[in-house]
C-alpha cells in the first residue's frame, strides 16, 4: 500500500502557513473597517487548523523516506488541495462567490494563471485584492521551489535534463532543500522588493504596487483594477515589461549568479533564446501596427511590448487595446503564448526549451533523411540529449497540443462559442490570463461562462501547471501499485 504520509505532513504545514498568512489580508480589512475581516479569520481558523492536525498525524511522515512517488502526491497535494482552503475568504466574505467560482479564483492566482471571475474588483475590499496578489505571488514562489528540487528527479517532461544541475536524486535532494530554499526566497524576494520600488517609483498607489509587483515576479497577473496596467499607461508599462521578462528566466540561474557565477544567466541558450524571440516578436508586431494603422509609433510599440511580453511569459496582465488589433496578431499572440518562458520560472506553456529541443529534432531528423549514414544527435548546450529526455520532450509536446484540442471541443458542448473555447483553454493550460473571446469580451472576466465550462478550465489550468505528465501519471492504476 502506497504511504501517503510524507507528502500529507509537507502539505498540512503547507495549509498552517496558508492559514497563518491569511491573517494579513484580515487585519489590513480590519484597518480600513470594510467588514470584511472576519471572513478572513474565519477561513484563517480553519485552514491552520486542518493543517495543524494533519501534520501532528503525520508527524512521522518523513522518516519513512521521500521517494519519487511522494514527490510526485506532494506536486498534485500543492495545486489542487490548497486553492480549496484559500477559496474559503472569497465564498464566506466579499465578493460572495459559490464555490466554482471561488475555486477558479484561487486556482488561477496559485497556478499564475491571472483569469478571473470577478466584477469590478476596484470595488473590492482591500483584503480580498491583497489577497488575490499573494495567492499569486505563493504560487510562484511554490513553481519554482518545485522547478528547481521536484521535477528535474520527477522526470517530467523532458525535465531531467537538468538533474545535472547539482540535484541528482532525492537522496541527494531533500537534505539540501533548506539552503535551495533560502537562496530561492532571497533572489525571488529581492526581485519582488525591486519591482515594488519601481512601481511606487512611476507613481503607483501603495496597494497597487503591491499587488502588481507580487503578480509580476510570479507571472501570475492578478490585478486590484479592472483595467490592469491600462489604468497605468506610460512608464509603470515599460517597467511591468522588465520585470517580466526577469520574472520568466530560469530562476536556478538567478541563484547561481548570487552564490558567484555572475554570467550563469547569459550563458543559458535558453533564456538567450527567450530574450531574442520576444525581441523579433515585438519588432514585427510593431512594424505590422504601424504599416496598417499608421499614428505615433511610441504608444504603438509600447503597447505592443507590454501585451506581447505579458503574453509570452504567461503574466496576464493586459494593457491597451490588444483585443482589437485583428487576426495577425492574435495569430501571433497564440504563439507566443503556446511557446511560453523559461523552464525552472514560474512561466508554463511549453516553455523555451522544450521549443528548442522539438525544433532541434525535427532538424536531427531531416539531416538523418538527406544522409542516412550519418548519425544526427540532438544537442543542447554543449551536451548531447540523451533518448529519455527526447523521448520525455516529444510526449509533452504532443500531449500539449492533443490537450488544447480535446478541451477546446468539450467546452464547445458546454455551449461556450469556438473562439472563446478555443482562447480559454489556450489561456488556461498555458497558464496565461488572456481572455479573448465574445464571453469575455462583455465583462473581461470569465464570469459568463457555464459551470461545467469553469471546471474544464480549472483542470486545464492545473494540467498546465503540473507539467500534464506529473497529473496523469498520478491517474494511471500502475501508479498506486506497490
Amino acid at each position: 500500500m502506497i504511504d501517503l504520509t510524507p507528502a500529507a505532513s509537507i502539505l498540512g504545514r503547507l495549509l498552517f502557513i496558508l492559514g497563518s498568512l491569511m491573517l494579513i489580508p484580515a487585519l489590513l480589512d480590519g484597518a480600513m473597517d470594510n467588514g470584511n475581516a472576519g471572513a478572513f479569520v474565519e477561513a484563517a481558523i480553519i485552514t491552520a487548523g486542518t493543517g495543524m492536525l494533519v501534520a501532528m498525524a503525520t508527524r512521522a511522515g518523513l522518516n519513512r523516506g521521500f521517494d519519487t512517488r511522494s514527490a510526485f502526491l506532494l506536486t498534485i497535494g500543492i495545486w489542487v488541495v490548497l486553492p480549496m482552503f484559500a477559496a474559503l475568504p472569497m465564498m464566506t466574505g466579499a465578493p460572495g462567490l459559490s464555490f466554482t467560482d471561488a475555486y477558479f479564483e484561487a486556482v488561477s492566482g496559485i497556478t499564475t494563471t491571472g483569469s478571473s471571475v470577478i466584477i469590478g474588483l476596484a470595488d473590492q475590499p482591500q483584503g480580498l485584492n491583497l489577497w488575490r496578489g499573494m495567492l499569486n505571488w505563493l504560487g510562484g514562489l511554490g513553481i519554482a521551489f518545485i522547478a528547481m528540487i521536484f521535477l528535474p528527479v520527477m522526470r517530467v517532461g523532458g525535465m531531467q535534463f537538468f538533474k545535472t544541475e547539482g540535484f541528482d536524486t532525492l537522496g541527494k535532494v531533500l537534505p539540501r532543500a533548506s539552503d535551495i530554499a533560502l537562496s530561492l526566497l532571497g533572489v525571488y524576494a529581492g526581485l519582488t522588493l525591486a519591482c515594488l520600488v519601481v512601481y511606487l517609483g512611476v507613481g503607483m498607489a501603495p496597494l497597487d504596487a503591491v499587488v502588481h509587483a507580487f503578480a509580476t515576479i510570479a507571472t501570475g497577473g492578478f490585478s486590484p483594477q479592472d483595467a490592469s496596467f491600462g489604468a497605468y499607461p506610460g512608464l509603470p508599462e515599460y517597467a511591468g515589461a522588465l520585470f517580466m521578462v526577469l520574472a520568466a528566466l530560469p530562476y536556478i540561474r538567478y541563484v547561481q549568479m548570487v552564490t558567484g557565477r555572475h554570467g550563469a544567466l547569459w550563458r543559458d541558450p535558453q533564456a538567450r533564446a527567450f530574450v531574442i524571440w520576444l525581441a523579433v516578436a515585438v519588432l514585427i508586431l510593431t512594424l505590422w501596427r504601424v504599416l496598417t494603422e499608421g499614428g505615433d509609433p511610441e504608444p504603438i510599440f509600447r503597447d505592443v511590448l507590454f501585451n506581447a511580453t505579458s503574453i509570452m511569459t504567461g503574466t496576464g496582465f493586459f494593457a491597451g487595446t490588444f483585443s482589437n488589433w485583428g487576426g495577425f496578431v492574435l495569430v501571433a499572440a497564440f504563439i507566443l503564448g503556446v511557446i511560453g518562458g523559461c523552464s525552472g520560472s514560474s512561466s508554463g506553456a511549453l516553455t523555451v526549451f522544450r521549443v528548442q529541443l522539438s525544433v532541434r529534432a525535427v532538424i536531427a531528423q531531416l539531416r538523418q533523411i538527406d544522409m542516412p549514414d550519418r548519425i544526427a544527435a540532438v544537442r543542447y548546450d554543449g551536451r548531447r540529449v540523451d533518448t529519455e529526455t527526447m523521448n520525455g520532450v516529444m510526449m509533452f509536446v504532443t500531449s500539449y497540443i492533443l490537450i488544447i484540442g480535446v478541451l477546446s471541443a468539450a467546452l464547445t458542448f458546454t455551449g461556450v462559442d469556438m473562439q472563446s473555447a478555443l482562447f480559454a483553454v489556450w489561456t488556461s493550460i498555458g497558464n496565461i490570463g488572456y481572455g479573448i473571446g465574445p464571453l469575455v469580451a462583455g465583462t473581461g472576466t470569465f464570469i459568463e461562462f457555464p459551470t461545467a465550462a469553469k471546471w474544464i478550465l480549472i483542470a486545464a489550468m492545473l494540467l498546465g501547471r503540473l507539467s500534464l505528465l506529473a497529473f496523469l501519471v498520478v491517474l494511471m492504476p500502475r501508479f498506486w501499485r506497490d
